[in-house]
């Protein structure tokens, strides 16, 4: 049976926007607007979306680099969501995460030993480990010890990646929220830096959020695929279930735009009408209406339950049985 180490209930995080000359009343951002998962031990959930619908705030509102407005978040078995930070830091090292760009996230006055040592110190290990539990963890990722002396500015973005998921990796975290990890590098590093993940996992028996827009890089890595919409998920399920039958009218379009690298195989392109909705003044209903082909006047009106059509596969959409978009 599966071990559930995070669960994620009804989240929400509103951004307050200045205030109106002459108005009283308070308008907030709604980047995230209840989301709900759960993630089991040694799995990797993927959350998919355009940019701005609210994934990577998810993943910084797990790991409390941002406050909750409303909801719980749960790390195996504790409710961490109004914990202090002096009450958390023991719990910090059980969940790390791996930043999108590499080189902002890493101090470019600090070596690389430096940095590897920080959150050691921070988590008290024994002063005499320390430098052998960097030269492990470069090992680890495909660095050798001699890059423990360098600075960030003399790597590469790959190797800078490499660095930064050696970071998380230093105190030994069952979960680790990966925001975009590959997206700012090559293509030809996206697959060596995915593989490493992918075999750290294994080793390290590591549970993975992994945030990203690109359903390709999704698709390798994922044992689950949520889809989120506005601040919302519109569609969860297992990797094979999603890409092989989308039940949502906005995951069957994003799926529709993943390029096939085999030209004889075509593929009906699905273009969707109008730009995404501030989320300062999201729609009536179902948020997506404004740009769904199928879109009836009861997705103006009622907001879609995010319900379990099928075993372990959860869609928002009022019509979800009866479209036929496969």
């Amino acid at each position: 049976m599966n071990q559930t180490l995070l669960e994620v209930q009804n989240i929400k995080k509103y951004f307050p926007l200045p205030s109106k000359l002459f108005s009283k009343k308070k308008e907030f951002v709604k980047a995230v607007d209840g989301v709900s998962f759960t993630v089991n031990k040694g799995e990797t959930l993927s959350i998919v979306g355009e940019s701005g619908c609210g994934k990577s705030t998810t993943g910084r509102m797990i790991m409390k680099l941002l406050d909750i407005t409303e909801g719980k978040v749960i790390f195996e078995g504790q409710d961490i969501t109004d914990m202090t930070d002096d009450q958390i830091r023991p719990l910090r090292k059980e969940f790390q995460m791996v930043f999108q760009d590499p080189y902002a996230s890493l101090n470019p006055r600090l070596t690389i030993k430096e940095t590897l040592e920080e959150p050691l110190i921070v988590h008290n290990v024994n002063k005499s480990n320390r430098s052998q539990r960097v030269t492990e963890l470069l090992e680890v990722v495909g660095l050798n010890k001699y890059h423990a002396d360098r600075y960030p500015h003399e790597f590469s973005g790959g190797q800078r990646q490499r660095i930064g998921i050696a970071r998380a990796l230093a105190v030994n975290p069952k979960l680790i929220i990966a925001d975009e990890p590959v997206s700012a590098l090559d293509v030809s590093i996206q697959s060596q830096v995915l593989n490493l993940l992918k075999d750290l996992q294994e080793e390290f028996g590591l549970t993975y959020v992994f945030i990203a827009h690109d359903l390709s890089v999704v698709e390798h890595i994922s044992d689950r695929v949520g889809v989120m919409y506005l601040g919302r998920l519109v569609e969860l399920a297992t990797r094979d279930e999603l890409f092989g039958r989308p039940l949502h009218p906005y995951t069957k379009a994003l799926l529709s735009a993943v390029p096939i690298p085999d030209p004889t195989v075509k593929r009906e392109r699905i273009i969707l009408k109008g730009d995404i909705p501030s989320p300062a003044n999201p729609p009536s209903g179902c948020t997506f209406h404004t740009r769904c082909p199928f879109a009836q006047e009861t997705c103006k009106i009622q907001v879609p339950e995010f319900r379990e059509l099928e075993t372990g596969h959860y869609v928002a959409c009022h019509y979800a049985e009866e479209l036929e978009i496969n």
